[in-house]
């Protein structure tokens, strides 16, 4: 049968590809209808139903009928499948199959950023969108990796170049081998996009939030193209942008934090996407769930860390352990949060695993029917191909695979694939169990042959009259058996043909003497019984798992603690008030707020704490901090990036959350960089640890921007990367300022006067939000002259700077920013890093403290704000300042600075419980915060801590027996990395280094 079948190939083969419908015919005109019969299957005919004894019949490439007793047609083909299964081939969704990969467009020329688009053409002024690229014409058929796909089981595949932000189209193919007339089977499947911009060379975006910040603005720009702009110009992209809007929208990720990310943008613009996602999705999956989107999931499943080496082992990173262990958890899950998702191969460095992780997935509690569901109808649904693919019902394609057991048992193998009706015979069918037990005759003598292994692997073995045991080389095919042996007188090599369950042929001795022999079968192969398979099962039982936990690094919740009543007791109360420092104070935090502050207080149900001998103050804030950032703190590319929102790329996984909390720090105002004269419009978050991105934010904060000044902004230590931009010179940032401002209010005028047609502008809707006085500004600074000309600059245009941050020439000119009414936020004791700070002095923040001048210190360092109260200590030894006016450098002076302080920076009653137990004076080097709430929350306890660290070890210890014995088992391992992680100041370039 095998060989009927496969001599067919070429023939259907060449029909297919060379007689179109269209093309001229060479040759006597041969039409074949392709017509099959495939009896007595079990056939699943979907992922939830199965039918037993059935036939499927195909014609011309379309199923026919299927069923129970489903009448063969005349002229056909049949092909009993007893005790084989027939389910719909596979489909992958994430595929470059048939495509050439991306080259950038030209190259960016030396010392020079690339600015707009080498891309000959109406085309968007960036590489990295590029909407017009079509799959579908560019897709040539790989014959080579089609029968790669199709040996792992795959009929069709959802292609499109895995290159920029936005990718173009993607096509859906068969995986026949036809030309592309015939496997083409939706030209535009859907619009691919991500946030990774590419080959391209062009400088922006630089960073995750240019990313989005340029995804947005695409999306204002194809909204006003169709609207009006394509009455004053021709864009080739934002027309296909338009036209792509209507199709399935797919967007990849890099992680479960992306997809959260990447919904904003989903209902900002009323888009609906499918994520091609991760594999740790299980870490969000509540906060996926909510998202309502489907996922398109991979099944490279990471191998455990090679951790024999005890030092190795300590650089593991306890969050890649977990992930190790539960991964395969991934889509049982995303099941039971009734998450639509699909399977791809993408990621896996050996596809043939393919399968065998689907099936360690279903080990670890999915279903077989949302396995099957998940490599086939799903994926056909989210292509918008499942009336033709993805299912076996009449008139559908016949799409299908025939293997010798079911699916997902461990020793089924794949015999069929058809694709497009068009047949690719992987391996031979075999009907009859050849194993047992046999008796060989042969050259006068009978010795024991056994045939054993796996149904589809044979494996023979030959025990001879004196008890020799040999092995024994065969080759078995359609009926045809050769073996050859190594006895003590040389190698006989035997052949011949099956018949019924015995064999029968000739052969040749060592001596080169020809024999008869017959092999008669005498005992057949006994299936274990059901005690041995049970007790097999019971070996291959899941080990318990560890937990996930919120976030899922070292110190995560595996529950988040909630707010409750506390009452702390006879502390000394730092209350940034009237009233000062008071002794021997009780403070009542109820509903997340501080409830009262006096003397012998009463709650109802309260955890009572008792404070004797400690201080309790509010939270500290840190005005400016570069913590919880993803992927980048500048989009430095270009001389203004007012559109680019760190909001969009907090990362609320950052471990220096937890341990800022353990400094009392319960505020972080995350700035952009300071690589450009307009920079990121800022986030405000409280460190409520384990909550997502949009959670950390602070509620109903105003709105700030980064601006700079000075050697970064002007590129002084940038090397030769990015020299040519502008600005160069300290003039020309002035002049920056002055055009970007001018074009607000004039951008302003034309949204007033025709808002239709008006261009709507991200980067301009910021400024013009700070004129209109809805934005602030902190301003980046350190020389005295600039300081000046920025204030004039700002009063000229009719707005106040908020604040100047570092500010180390403050006390130069703190009754000029008295004034104008700019705060200052300021390092304690930095100077001498670089020139602009040459004639920085300890005394800065006490000199403009005494002009009036509201004064904060900030960190700008991750390290520096776990002791920013250590740093407030230093306004009382520089500059002789109070306890109680420096304890406000950190407290109530920044909440002033960033317009919070009616919620934070004092214990009042009314305001949010952000507030701190210290074990001593908080000024103290000897001080520790001992209990740190946010919004009345105990997020730090140090009473716990050495609790929360014996458990680290003792689930690190767990993890890497795991790990140890996976390798003795044979498992494949991985080098341990190096996990370090960024820790981000002002000068941070993604791309290109730091600056000073």
């Amino acid at each position: 049968m095998k060989r009927l079948i496969t001599s067919m190939i070429g023939i259907l083969v060449a029909f297919s590809v060379f007689a179109q419908p269209t093309f001229p015919q060479n040759g006597v005109y041969d039409h074949r209808e392709g017509l099959y019969a495939f009896t007595n299957a079990t056939i699943h005919t979907s992922y939830k139903k199965t039918t037993e004894n059935a036939t499927l019949i195909i014609r011309e490439g379309k199923i026919e009928a299927v069923g129970v007793g489903a009448a063969i047609p005349k002229g056909a083909v049949v092909i009993d499948l007893k005790g084989k299964h027939i389910y719909p081939s596979f489909i992958d969704l994430y595929n470059q199959y048939g495509l050439k990969k991306a080259k950038a467009v030209g190259t960016r020329p030396r010392q020079q950023p690339q600015m707009l688009s080498n891309k000959a053409g109406a085309y968007l002024w960036n590489e990295a969108i590029k909407p017009e690229f079509s799959a579908a014409k560019a897709f040539t058929v790989d014959y080579k990796a089609a029968e790669g796909l199709r040996k792992l089981g795959f009929g069709g595949v959802l292609t499109h170049q895995q290159d920029g932000i936005n990718r173009g189209t993607g096509a859906f193919t068969l995986l026949s081998n036809q030309n592309e007339h015939s496997v083409i089977l939706k030209e535009n499947a859907g619009q691919f996009l991500s946030f990774s911009k590419g080959v391209s060379t062009q400088a922006y975006p630089s960073s995750l939030m240019g990313s989005i910040a340029l995804l947005r603005q695409t999306y204002l720009d194809a909204n006003w193209y169709q609207r009006s702009g394509n009455e004053k110009m021709r864009n080739l992209s934002l027309q296909a942008w338009n036209e792509n809007a209507k199709l399935p929208q797919f967007f990849r990720v890099r992680d479960r934090l992306e997809i959260l990310r990447a919904d904003k943008i989903a209902k900002e613009f009323g888009m609906t996407y499918v994520y091609l996602g991760n594999g740790d999705e299980y870490m969000r999956v509540d906060d996926i769930r909510k998202t309502g989107a489907a996922l398109v999931i991979p099944v490279d499943f990471p191998a455990a860390f090679d951790v024999q080496d005890p030092f190795d082992a300590l650089q593991a990173d306890l969050s890649d352990m977990k992930h190790w262990e539960l991964a395969p958890t991934n889509p049982a899950e995303l099941a039971k949060a009734n998450i639509e998702f699909a399977f791809t191969l993408e990621g896996l460095k050996k596809k043939s695993d393919y399968i065998k992780n689907i099936k360690k997935a279903i080990k670890h509690g999915l279903s077989e029917e949302a396995a099957l569901k998940a490599m086939t109808f799903t994926p056909a649904k989210l292509a918008g191909v499942i009336n033709q693919i993805g299912t076996l019902e009449q008139g559908k394609i016949a799409n299908f695979i025939v293997t010798s057991d079911g699916l997902f048992e461990d020793e089924m193998v794949i015999h069929h694939n058809w694709v497009n009706g068009q047949p690719d015979v992987l391996k031979a069918l075999t009907t009859t169990d050849l194993r047992g037990t046999y008796v060989l005759d042969y050259k006068s003598q009978s010795d024991t042959l056994t045939v054993s292994g796996d149904l589809e692997k044979l494996k023979f073995s030959l025990k001879t009259n004196d008890s020799t045991t040999l092995k024994v080389k065969h080759r078995f095919n359609n009926g045809l058996v050769s073996f050859s042996f190594n006895d003590d007188n040389g190698i006989t090599a035997l052949s011949g043909t099956l018949l019924g369950k015995n064999w029968e042929g000739r052969g040749t001795l060592a001596n080169g003497e020809w024999i008869n022999w017959s092999a008669t079968q005498v005992k057949v192969y006994e299936e274990k019984s059901e005690g041995e398979s049970e007790s097999e099962d019971e070996s291959e039982k899941i080990a318990a798992l560890g937990a996930v936990t919120y976030p899922f690094t070292a110190f995560g919740w595996e529950s988040k603690p909630k707010q409750v009543t506390y009452l702390i007791k006879n502390a000394t109360v730092w209350t940034n008030e009237k009233d000062g420092i008071l002794e021997n104070m009780d403070v009542l935090v109820e509903d997340g707020k501080i409830k009262k502050v006096g003397k012998d207080l009463k709650g109802k149900g309260a955890i009572e704490i008792d404070g004797t001998g400690k201080h309790l103050t509010s939270g500290i804030i840190d005005e400016h901090s570069h913590i919880a950032i993803s992927r980048g703190v500048n989009e430095g590319t270009q001389m203004s990036s007012a559109e680019v929102r760190i909001g969009d790329v907090v990362n609320s996984e950052d471990i220096n959350i937890y341990r800022q909390l353990a400094g009392g720090v319960t505020t972080s105002q995350l700035l952009h960089g300071s690589a450009n004269p307009i920079g990121g419009q800022a986030a405000l978050i409280k460190l409520r640890w384990g909550s997502t991105p949009e959670e950390m934010k602070f509620e109903g904060a105003d709105g700030f921007i980064k601006f700079a000044l000075g050697e970064n902004v002007k590129q002084s230590n940038w090397g030769d990367n990015y020299k040519m931009r502008f600005p160069q010179t300290r003039m020309g940032v002035e002049q920056v300022y002055e055009d970007y401002f001018t074009r607000a209010r004039e951008y302003e005028a034309a949204m007033k006067a025709d808002p239709l047609s008006t261009r709507r502008d991200l980067e301009l809707d910021c400024l013009l939000e700070i004129l209109e006085k809805e934005r602030f500004v902190t301003c980046h600074s350190y020389v005295q002259s600039e300081i000046n000309m920025l204030m004039k600059m700002a009063e000229s245009h009719g707005f106040v700077l908020n604040t100047f941050t570092h500010i180390l020439e403050g006390y130069k000119v703190a009754d000029k920013m008295k004034a104008h009414g700019a705060g200052g936020s300021s390092f304690s004791d930095w100077w001498a890093y670089k020139s602009e700070v040459l004639d920085a002095i300890p005394y800065n923040g006490a000199l403009m403290h005494s002009q009036g001048v509201t004064v904060a210190f900030n960190s700008d360092d991750a390290e520096m704000a776990r002791r920013l109260n250590q740093e407030a200590a230093k306004a009382v030894m520089y500059g002789g300042l109070s306890e109680e006016e420096a304890w406000k450098f950190v407290t109530l002076n920044p909440a002033k600075l960033l317009h919070v302080d009616d919620r934070v920076g004092s214990v009042k009653a009314g305001k949010d419980a952000d507030i701190v137990l210290w074990s001593n004076n908080p000024l103290s080097i000897y001080a520790r915060a001992e209990k740190t709430f946010v919004d009345g929350i105990l997020l730090y306890d140090l009473e716990l801590e050495a609790e929360k660290r014996a458990a680290v070890q003792v689930e690190r210890a767990r993890l890497i027996q795991k790990m140890l014995d996976a390798k003795i088992g044979g498992e494949e391992t991985q080098p341990v990395r190096n996990n370090k992680k960024h820790l981000y100041h002002c000068g941070h370039l993604e791309q290109s280094g730091f600056l000073d």
